[in-house]
């Protein structure tokens, strides 16, 4: 079973207006409202790839209360820990400039991390568990790693996507699986990455840390798998981005999706970057069919 956690998930309500005025009364032309976080977008990814996965997390209110009811229609097993406080709201204004404002979420207590705790002390060797996104100031900083030191005794493979201290912690527990952007990836050197050969220079620091896999995505520019065995990049496909918010999380769900069927690595990132390319492309996040007709402009090579 693959798990995922969203430790601050949203109701992301998009509206688009046209010509839009600051300080004026503005009129909605269309909006959506979507479950948003990290885990959640890859949880919903492998749902429509029609592989079974449970999505964990901290849910609050009546906002809560939608995100959880809007992923069990559409058929996702959900475990979340009700919280006080209410799920935060992100509005994303699309106009002439994009523009976002995010909420701040609900505050995490000991006692519901605790319960979060016990959850993943119940999983085995057989499982996956990705944690995906940032989580609140209020929470320690190496939550990610507590959670993985509980993965290593029952051997669960964890893939881990975030950013700053959270990220640089996580790497020293072994993680199956860590995918930075371009951005991200400096970050963890705190000195800006641009070359293919500082990639590679970098990437192997990560690997002898004890990192397994690195998928390093780079947008239009294609992406970069590193781990023990070698250094593989993969062309990405072309197209029009319509909205590039997922993309990363679709790489890891169109990963996870091919691993757990056939068990090749090479095979995964060749689905990973066709999925996360799909997304991009679509309005909102791909389906099964969107990826597989980018598969055939996905060319991976051997680097080293």
């Amino acid at each position: 079973m693959i798990y995922t956690i969203t430790f601050n998930p949203s109701i992301d309500y998009i509206v688009e207006v046209e010509d839009f005025k600051v300080g004026m009364v503005n009129r909605v032309k269309t909006n959506y409202k979507y479950p948003g976080g990290k885990g959640i977008n890859i949880s919903r990814v492998l749902n429509n790839f029609g592989v079974k996965n449970k999505a964990l997390g901290f849910i609050g209110g009546f906002t809560g209360k939608y995100v959880k009811d809007f992923l069990q229609k559409e058929g996702i097993d959900t475990d979340f820990i009700m919280v006080n406080g209410d799920t935060r709201i992100n509005v994303k204004l699309k106009s002439n400039e994009e523009t976002e404002i995010n909420g701040e979420g609900p505050c995490i207590t000991e006692e519901n991390l605790k319960e979060l705790y016990k959850k993943i002390e119940g999983l085995t060797a057989n499982d996956f568990l990705v944690l995906a996104g940032n989580v609140q100031k209020t929470l320690p900083r190496d939550v990610y790693s507590r959670i993985q030191e509980r993965c290593l005794r029952n051997n669960v493979k964890v893939i881990v996507d975030t950013t700053g201290d959270v990220l640089i912690e996580s790497l020293k527990k072994n993680p199956f699986l860590v995918k930075p952007n371009r951005q991200e990836f400096s970050e963890i050197f705190n000195k800006k990455i641009e070359t293919k050969e500082e990639i590679i220079e970098y990437g192997e620091k990560l690997i002898k840390m004890g990192v397994q896999n690195l998928i390093i995505s780079m947008a239009e520019e294609g992406a970069y798998l590193i781990n023990d065995k070698g250094v593989y990049y993969a062309s990405s496909p072309k197209g029009t981005v319509i909205n590039s918010v997922g993309a990363g999380d679709s790489l890891i769900a169109g990963f996870l999706a091919s691993y757990l069927q056939m068990g090749d690595l090479l095979e995964a990132f060749k689905w990973g970057v066709a999925t996360g390319s799909a997304t991009a492309f679509s309005l909102d996040l791909c389906k099964r069919e969107d990826a597989i007709n980018l598969l055939d402009q996905v060319f991976i090579k051997k680097l080293i």
